[in-house]
């Protein structure tokens, strides 16, 4: 296999010898054929004197020619091998006696089997009149969508041109321009887009299709099909406030717009941070703004993650860790309720501590700076950077003086590093400079145990658990009573609940032993958790009946599977159905029918959850 780079264990690209500094996009989406075709313009730095060559990442796109900056020479170029993981190293040989810095141009197209891109019939979409578009480049997937530098360790300004037929909408991760008429075809339109702050390339991301939208908020749209526009509307209506939040934390917002696009149900994620245009799953959309706190995560992101990036991906707690913490700084600030935040954590906590020890095993991805040398970064991705990640920040507040000091100190991170990517032992370096009064206490913190040890964090903080004491009460009773003792329950047991408690009770109930069918049976008969539509309520239930063996309960795990693709819920409840022998060859035929259905990476991943690749 190709050299990859010394920077970048999942790069292909010489940053450090010759930068792409500009990226302008000119593509056509083609539904018929499932492919962009066009060309895209790179501004091109040599940083080392006589570096002959440019090298950039790709997989599975066709290169047809790559020309000069007037396209008056065409430049030989060299296509590596593909390899599974990486995709194939594109070397292109630089004009001889350019400047050191160049523009070059090169036309190509994506393939059907672009792992950025989800390409969505008309019967697939809630209004089923037109077909749908949309990306997902992270971790490292825009390499199969655009020939680049495929790095979050280099950032670049970008504008597009995106020619698609007239009755789609296109959006972008950028600010939008007028759209133009197409020059000999009136069917089409040409939308511009241009986003002026550098990003990594994770962060370039296209939508296309039947989209309408609606105000809600001074810089704040809602895009969706028109079946789901209103209540996505109602659902997002507090993002302003969470913005203002974020602003007095982080400093201003810079990118103009903050848009939020409700993604169809197979969207692979909860969200995803594209600047000026959020992704949101519509597992969101739960009627009471209950899970409005993942829209605070991805506000986040536009100064942790967005702003200050993660020089590889095996620093992404840089992103992960420092989102979730302010994520939950939002949250607790927006219902002034800091034992709120505190919950929150310990729900992390608890989620974190199945992903290691059951699901991963305490293995190297249990690390929060795991090795990615010959690792896809979609292998490696878990709940760990998140969770081990916000655990090592909220212990450095309790050690450090508390949240007001500690947001002091990340409002200052932000200033020094914003639009630049680093390390962690860049952040470690100015958390010490910052608390130079602190020394010896950060001397007193395992840095080698936090970094690099597999399995829990090294510390566990005491969070307030006043929230949790009812739930665990009531999980309590319900482990603990006999089958003749079911009549102590009645409906209003979790009337004084929050969703965010209801949830807490459930969760605590899975860390029990198996309840029998008859106390599941009993449960649903008071509580009727199979109508709740709040989805992390909905997950949690069905994770419980299948842990109690109950038989019922297959065909909604089933109907929950396929009616979205949020990997956070598919996964565990498919590693369940298999877990179990009874369900284990219903999942296998059920994934097999609807694999075509799913995005590529859940596809790819529950392959390899059901044993199958």
């Amino acid at each position: 296999m190709a050299a990859l780079s010394q920077d970048d264990p999942c790069s292909f690209s010489r940053p450090d010898e010759c930068k792409v500094t500009e990226i302008h996009l000119n593509l056509e989406v083609d539904f018929s054929s499932r492919k962009l075709l066009g060309y895209v313009d790179l501004s091109v730095q040599r940083v080392k004197d006589g570096v002959p060559n440019l090298i950039l990442d790709t997989r599975d796109i066709a290169i047809q020619k790559i020309l000069d900056a007037d396209n008056s020479q065409e430049l030989k170029f060299t296509l590596g091998e593909n390899t599974e993981s990486f995709g194939s190293k594109l070397e292109v040989q630089l004009p001889v006696l350019a400047s050191k810095s160049n523009k070059i141009r090169v036309h190509y197209e994506t393939s059907p089997q672009c792992s950025a891109l989800q390409w969505l019939r008309p019967e697939q979409t809630a209004g089923k009149r037109h077909p749908y578009l949309f990306s997902q480049c992270q971790a490292i997937h825009a390499r199969s969508m655009v020939p680049c530098q495929d790095t979050p360790g280099v950032k670049v300004p970008y504008t597009a041109k995106v020619t698609a037929p007239r009755e789609i909408t296109i959006l972008m991760s950028a600010v939008r321009l007028n759209p133009q008429a197409h020059p000999s075809d009136n069917s089409k339109l040409v939308h511009q887009f241009e986003q002026k702050v550098p990003i990594p390339t994770y962060l370039i991301a296209i939508v296309g299709g039947d989209l309408e939208s609606k105000t809600i908020g001074p810089r704040s749209r809602v895009w969706t099909e028109k079946e789901m526009l209103e209540e996505a509307a109602y659902e997002f209506s507090e993002t302003e406030n969470m913005i203002k939040i974020a602003e007095d934390l982080m400093g201003p917002y810079i990118w103009g717009q903050y848009d939020l696009l409700v993604l169809p149900p197979s969207f692979p994620y909860g969200g995803m941070e594209n600047p000026c245009l959020t992704f949101v799953t519509p597992t969101l959309l739960a009627g009471d703004k209950s899970l409005a706190d993942v829209v605070a995560h991805e506000i986040s992101h536009s100064w942790t993650g967005n702003l200050v990036t993660n020089k590889n991906w095996e620093h992404f707690w840089l992103n992960e860790g420092h989102t979730v913490y302010v994520e939950r700084r939002i949250t607790g600030r927006l219902h002034d309720d800091e034992a709120l935040r505190q919950f929150m954590a310990m729900g992390g906590s608890k989620d974190m501590k199945e992903n290691i020890e059951v699901v991963l095993k305490n293995g190297p991805y249990t690390r929060l700076i795991p090795d990615l040398k010959g690792v896809d970064p979609d292998d490696a991705f878990s709940i760990v950077p998140y969770e081990k990640g916000f655990t090592l920040l909220f212990y450095l507040e309790t050690l450090l003086g508390g949240s007001a000091v500690f947001e002091k100190f990340l409002k200052a991170y932000i200033e020094k590093f914003k639009q630049q990517s680093i390390d962690s032992d860049q952040w470690k370096d100015f958390l010490y400079s910052y608390f130079t009064d602190k020394r010896e206490v950060l001397d007193g913190v395992e840095w080698d145990k936090w970094f690099y040890d597999q399995g829990m964090p090294p510390v566990i903080p005491i969070y307030d658990d006043s929230l949790a004491v009812p739930c665990r009460e009531l999980c309590q009773k319900w482990s603990s009573a006999g089958e003749k003792e079911l009549e102590q329950f009645n409906p209003s047991d979790l009337k004084s609940f929050s969703s965010v408690q209801v949830r807490e009770f459930l969760a605590q109930l899975l860390e029990q032993p198996p309840l029998s069918n008859t106390k599941i049976q009993k449960m649903e008969e008071l509580y009727k958790l199979n109508a709740v539509r709040n989805s992390e309520v909905r997950f949690r239930w069905l994770r419980l009946s299948i842990k109690a063996q109950w038989k019922d309960a297959i065909p909604r795990v089933l109907a929950f599977v396929n009616e979205q693709g949020r990997m956070k819920f598919v996964r565990p409840l498919y590693r369940d159905l298999y877990s179990w022998e009874e369900s284990r060859p219903i999942a296998i035929e059920n994934f097999t029918k609807h694999r075509s259905e799913m995005h590529n990476t859940t596809a790819t991943m529950l392959a390899k959850d059901l044993k199958l690749s």
